[in-house]
C-alpha cells in the first residue's frame, strides 16, 4: 500500500486554484474541461493490477503525488496480481464498500454495470480533446448508450524470441502464417530451446494465445446475434491444430500463469513466447551482465495470421471504474480526469516503455513508439485488437464466460488430453450456455 498526502505544495495557494491550474493542456474549444469540485474531507483508496514493469507503478505513483499535492486529497493505492483484483471488485460489488476507484482487466465492469457510477461526461470530454477512443476501447468503457469505465489502456502482446535459438533451429524470425508457425516450434523443440505458452489460469498470456488461435480459424465464443457458437467445425480445427502446438512446449505449462513464462524464457528454459514487452524490459534493465546478453539477443514479432487471412489479437484492457457507494465520486473523477491528461499520461506510458497501449488516439504520437524499435510491435494493440466476447456484444454473458476461462479451459483439456476436440467443444458450449443463458 502506498498513500500521498498534500504536503507542502499548495502552501498559500487554496486546493481549487491549484486543481484548475495542474494537468491541463490548452483546451480545444470542443474539448470543454469537465470541473468535477471535490467533497470536501475526501480521501481516495484505489485497487490497481500490480505492475510487470517497474516504471509503470513508479510513475504512476508519482502522478498521484501529483494530484495529491494539487488537491490536498489523499489517495492510498493498493496493487494486486491480475487473478486478485477480479475478485475483490466482485467482492466489493457484493457488499457495497470497499475501493473507490478499481483498475481492473478487460469486462470486468460489466460483471455489474448497475453499481457502476456514469462516467459519460468525464469520457467524452477525454474523447474530443484526445482524437477519440479507439473502438475496443469504446466497447470496454459503454454500458448501451452509458460509459460505466475509463479505459487506460491495454497490455498488448507480439511473439518474443531469441535471434540465436531461432537460428540454429534455421530461421531468422517468426513466419507469419500457421503452419510456419508450427514448424519453427517442432524445430524448436528439437533444438532443446521449445516455445513455451501459458495455459493455466493466466488472465493475460492465456487468453491472449488461445483467442489468437480460435479466431484465425473463424472460430469464435459468440456470433453476431450473441448465440453461442463455440461448437464449430472452426473451433474444432483450433483446437487439433493448438494439440500439435502444446507437444512442442516444455512439462508444465498447463499450469502456467501469467509470470511463468517470463521466468522461462529469461532462465533460458525456452526460445519462444507470446508475452508483453516486460522480459524485453527485464533483461534490458538488469544488472547481471547474463540479463543484458539476453537483451541483446531479444527479438520481436507480430502474430502469425490464420486461415481467416487477417490479424486476430487481443489484449488485456484496464478499465478504470467508479462504484456508486463511493462517498467521494468527484474527487474519484478528477483523479481519473487528472491521470488520463497528456501531462500524466504520456510520460506514465514512456515509463512502461511500451507495456500499456493507449486507447486514444492522440496518444499515438507519444515518443515511446519511437524510443526503441521493439516498442513498435505493441503501439497498435488497442486499436486493432478483438475482445473476448467477440463476435457479439460485450457485457454481463461476456464478462462472466471470461473470468470463468471458458476458452482457456477448453484448449487445456484438449492440449492435456483430458478431452477429445469435440468433447471440449461441446463441454465449453454448455458452459458458455449458463453465461449467455441460452
Amino acid at each position: 500500500m502506498q498513500s500521498w498526502n498534500r504536503r507542502k505544495f499548495l502552501r498559500a495557494a487554496g486546493a481549487a486554484s491549484a486543481l484548475g491550474a495542474v494537468g491541463s493542456l490548452a483546451e480545444p474549444a470542443a474539448a470543454a474541461q469537465p470541473r468535477y469540485k471535490p467533497e470536501r474531507g475526501a480521501q481516495l483508496r484505489v485497487l490497481r493490477w500490480k505492475r510487470f514493469v517497474q516504471g509503470d507503478e513508479d510513475q504512476w505513483m508519482r502522478n498521484t503525488q501529483r494530484f495529491a499535492e494539487a488537491t490536498g486529497i489523499e489517495v492510498r493505492v493498493d496493487s494486486e496480481n491480475w487473478e486478485e483484483v477480479r475478485p475483490k471488485a466482485a467482492v466489493a460489488a457484493n457488499v457495497g464498500a470497499g475501493p473507490d476507484i478499481i483498475i481492473g482487466t478487460n469486462e470486468d465492469p460489466h460483471q455489474y454495470p448497475d453499481q457502476l457510477l456514469d462516467v459519460t461526461d468525464l469520457a467524452e470530454y477525454l474523447g474530443a480533446k484526445y482524437g477519440g477512443w479507439f473502438d475496443a476501447a469504446r466497447q470496454f468503457g459503454m454500458h448501451g448508450n452509458r460509459w460505466i469505465a475509463i479505459p487506460t489502456g491495454a497490455a498488448g502482446a507480439a511473439m518474443v524470441f531469441r535471434r540465436s535459438m531461432l537460428r540454429a533451429a534455421g530461421y531468422d524470425t517468426v513466419p507469419q502464417d500457421f503452419p510456419g508457425f508450427l514448424k519453427l516450434c517442432q524445430m524448436l523443440k528439437a533444438k532443446a530451446t521449445p516455445c513455451g505458452l501459458a495455459l493455466g489460469h493466466a488472465t493475460g498470456d492465456a487468453n491472449a494465445w488461445v483467442h489468437w488461435v480460435l479466431w484465425g480459424f473463424g472460430g469464435e465464443l459468440v456470433n453476431e446475434r450473441n448465440e453461442v457458437a463455440i461448437n464449430s467445425k472452426e473451433t474444432i480445427a483450433a483446437l487439433e491444430y493448438a494439440r500439435e502446438l502444446y507437444a512442442t512446449f516444455p512439462p508444465g505449462t498447463a499450469a502456467w500463469l501469467d509470470p511463468n513464462n517470463n521466468k522461462a524464457f529469461l532462465a533460458g528454459e525456452i526460445g519462444l513466447t507470446l508475452n508483453g514487452i516486460s522480459i524485453y524490459y527485464s533483461a534490458r534493465n538488469s544488472s547481471e551482465a547474463a540479463m543484458k546478453a539476453i537483451a541483446d539477443d531479444i527479438g520481436h514479432a507480430h502474430y502469425p495470421v490464420g486461415p481467416v487471412g487477417v490479424l486476430t489479437r487481443a489484449g488485456t484492457v484496464f478499465p478504470a471504474f467508479i462504484f456508486r457507494y463511493s462517498k467521494y465520486p468527484n474527487a474519484a473523477q478528477e483523479y481519473l480526469r487528472f491521470m488520463m491528461e497528456k501531462e500524466q499520461y504520456e510520460p506514465w506510458q514512456a515509463a512502461c516503455i511500451g507495456y500499456v497501449s493507449h486507447p486514444l488516439a492522440a496518444y499515438e504520437s507519444n515518443p515511446v513508439w519511437k524510443t526503441d524499435p521493439h516498442h513498435a510491435y505493441f503501439r497498435d494493440t488497442v486499436k486493432t485488437m478483438r475482445h473476448y466476447g467477440y463476435a457479439g456484444a460485450l457485457g454481463k454473458s461476456s464478462a462472466a464466460a471470461v473470468a470463468d476461462f471458458v476458452v482457456v479451459d477448453m484448449f487445456a483439456e484438449v492440449c492435456a488430453g483430458s478431452q477429445s476436440p469435440k468433447a471440449a467443444a461441446r463441454r465449453a458450449e454448455r458452459r458458455a450456455r449458463r453465461h449467455y443463458k441460452i
